[in-house]
């Protein structure tokens, strides 16, 4: 795939991030529980390689923070970043080791992504609150990341495999 096709993509995707939340967000609880910043994010990586998808990821909430407002700046959209970042260089790097983006495949790359970011987010949170008055404990780290996101997780793995197979059948993705 060719850098403008790629760089279109990865600004659609970035797009994607932008409005996706509106969608959730007219339920505060539901727009968490789901993480739509986190597909467009997650198929950046595995569409358009790791160093969009990093990219993206990073940009992604700090810019609807700018625009919008949520999610809240600090601490919020920068630990997303920091999570979202890591969504999109490991989906990426992963599924670039493997010949190619079988169904199987794409599932290793989603469910390391989604370790690897989950466990940044948690790094980023215990950095930025540790010294304050509400450091960030192991019981937020769970909920946050695992618990109250179940609904999200089950989503990513539904549709996110159904995407990029779609994206590849269409052959917009090699």
């Amino acid at each position: 795939m060719n850098n403008n096709r790629k760089l279109t993509l990865a600004a659609m995707f970035l797009a994607i991030g932008q409005v996706l939340p509106f969608i959730t967000g007219q339920i505060p609880q539901i727009g968490v529980m789901l993480s739509p910043m986190h597909f467009p994010v997650l198929l950046c990586g595995m569409a358009c390689g790791w160093q969009y998808g990093g990219l993206v990821g990073f940009i992604c909430p700090l810019l609807r923070s700018v625009l919008f407002g949520m999610p809240r700046m600090y601490p919020n959209a920068v630990g997303m970043a920091f999570e979202l970042c890591t969504y999109g260089i490991v989906s990426g790097w992963i599924l670039s080791k493997f010949r190619e983006k079988s169904i199987k495949n794409i599932y290793i790359s989603l469910i390391t992504a989604m370790i690897c970011g989950r466990i940044v987010w948690g790094l980023a949170y215990t950095l930025m609150l540790s010294g304050t008055d509400s450091p960030f404990t192991f019981q937020a780290f769970l909920a946050g990341a695992f618990l109250n996101a179940i609904p999200g997780i089950i989503a990513q793995l539904v549709l996110i495999p159904l995407i990029m197979r779609a994206l590849v059948n269409a052959k917009l993705v090699k």
